[in-house]
């Protein structure tokens, strides 16, 4: 009977213990109350996105993340380095705790704990090479009144494409991120993006927050969308919102383009945007060669 006992407690503890994360190891929630000063708790996630909630944040998490990528990871233009970029992006009232990249031991602040009056944070990214040794950190910051403190964010694990994306301080040149996509990228891009729409620019417009465009498509077909991205209730026409840099400084104009790229954090962004009938001649060259990676179903 006792031995019964013992093996009760040890499950309930084993329970406990497993209960902060989510069904399919993508998220975690939990709370500083339960935690030593001082100690530090390990946290696994194995998806390529998911979110973190640190509830009265309290001693430090050590958080690594092991995405069940594909074992090649392509990029827009087809090539593959192994290299994966992670992004993070911390919620408006993220509070309580310092976030830090550990990378080879060596800590680098991504997001500090926020004042009342700090504008929010930015998304932050970082990459990581084949066999790098990378975790994020999370030390709490001393509070005398920890409870409305919570540290939360999303996080997101890509290939190499993703660095076309980023808003961070020093993934790409703004040459590279602005450059128009070669016919061979074009193709590629219609068979790996996140959504594949051919529309019309109606307006472009500045996010502050972000420092992105966001340009206001209205799509007059929608190949393929990861998420419901594009939506209306015209038959004909579809509304929606592409971000891109603002640096390369899209303008609102005449014309149809073909909008791919990816989704990011729940927002689409920017890939390649070629004129559709610059796509449609392209298309149709590499077809009759049989060059072609996917089929696309063109006007």
């Amino acid at each position: 009977m006792e031995v019964i006992r013992v093996w009760i407690l040890l499950f309930s503890l084993f329970h406990v213990s497993l209960s902060n994360y989510s069904e399919d190891q993508c998220s975690w929630r939990g709370s500083g109350l339960s935690q030593q000063q001082g100690s530090v708790e390990q946290i696994s996630l194995h998806c390529s996105e998911g979110t973190l909630d640190w509830l009265y944040p309290k001693g430090a998490l050590r958080l690594t993340l092991s995405p069940r990528l594909p074992s090649m990871v392509v990029g827009p233009s087809g090539s593959s380095s192994g290299l994966i970029t992670a992004c993070v992006k911390p919620s408006e009232d993220f509070h309580g705790a310092q976030l830090y990249l550990e990378r080879d031991g060596v800590l680098e602040l991504l997001v500090g704990d926020r004042l009342e009056s700090s504008p929010p944070p930015r998304v932050r990214c970082f990459s990581r090479l084949p066999g790098e040794r990378v975790a994020l950190f999370l030390q709490a910051t001393p509070h005398q009144d920890i409870s409305r403190r919570i540290a939360s964010f999303r996080y997101e694990l890509r290939g190499d494409w993703t660095a076309r994306l980023s808003l961070d301080s020093h993934p790409i040149s703004t040459e590279d991120a602005c450059r128009p996509c070669n016919n061979t990228e074009i193709l590629m891009a219609v068979c790996t993006s996140d959504f594949v729409v051919r529309g019309n620019i109606k307006s472009v417009e500045e996010d502050e927050n972000l420092r992105a465009a966001v340009i206001k498509v209205s799509a007059t077909r929608v190949f393929r969308q990861k998420y419901a991205l594009f939506t209306g209730n015209s038959r004909l026409s579809s509304r929606g919102e592409i971000r891109t840099l603002l640096q390369c400084g899209v303008k609102p104009g005449p014309g149809s383009f073909l909008f791919t790229g990816r989704v990011h954090f729940g927002e689409a962004w920017l890939g390649c945007a070629p004129r559709y009938k610059d796509f449609q001649r392209a298309y149709t060259i590499a077809k009759a060669a049989q060059q072609i990676p996917c089929e696309l179903p063109v006007d």
